[in-house]
């Protein structure tokens, strides 16, 4: 069973991502929080497999959640709970350390499929990433605390890069090649070493912000 906690300030969001991940078998909502604060208190004590956050709420924002669970090695797998117009928070809170985003009239679907992954180590990134997005990369490409000219990857670590950045789990990435997962871990490890990143969701902006997929 996938433990959620939902973080976001609007009554009608909770209850509406609450009523379609009911519909999963193997997914449970147990807590809702209605603020950053009360996300910093709730988060460390339940431990969830995955957190929903929203990144726009008043007195503490999601970002600074990420960021505070982040400083303190209590951040579970999280996906931001965005809208269109959330381009360039969505972005910081990647790089704070968000596995993805998902907008906030998500099918069930989707809904569904997006916490499995991030619940298995996988991400949301791409090809989820819009083309505003995208754009945003570019805009931000001095601001990620990479090496300005990383180590090139070799044919093998590109190819698991572009299956990281669509959201694949070690364990999917080696089924599909065929290889051991403690070989994808240890090829996983060299890509984030020579990119100069902290995280595979880091990895693969930088990689989209420097060509790579």
């Amino acid at each position: 069973m996938i433990s959620i906690c939902l973080v976001d300030d609007q009554n009608l969001v909770r209850q509406g991502v609450r009523s379609l991940l009911d519909l999963a078998e193997d997914i449970r909502v147990v807590a809702e929080c209605a603020d950053g604060a009360q996300a910093l208190l709730e988060v460390p004590r339940i431990k969830p497999d995955v957190m929903l956050l929203d990144l726009r709420m008043p007195n503490m924002s999601g970002l600074e959640v990420l960021q505070a669970l982040s400083a303190r090695n209590e951040l579970p797998p999280t996906i931001i709970l965005t809208t269109f117009d959330d381009d360039q928070l969505v972005l910081q809170g990647l790089k704070a350390g968000a596995r993805g985003y998902l907008l906030k009239d998500v099918s069930l679907e989707q809904l569904v499929e997006a916490v499995r992954t991030v619940a298995a180590g996988g991400s949301l990134v791409a090809p989820m990433v819009t083309q505003r997005l995208m754009a945003g990369v570019a805009r931000m490409q001095n601001q990620f605390t990479s090496l300005e000219q990383p180590d090139p990857l070799t044919e093998r670590e590109t190819e698991i890069l572009r299956l990281l950045s669509g959201g694949y789990s070690n364990k999917e990435i080696a089924n599909s090649l065929k290889v051991a997962e403690g070989t994808v871990k240890n090829h996983v490890s060299n890509i984030l070493s020579k990119l100069g990143v902290r995280d595979r969701t880091r990895a693969v902006l930088k990689a989209l912000e420097l060509g790579i997929v």
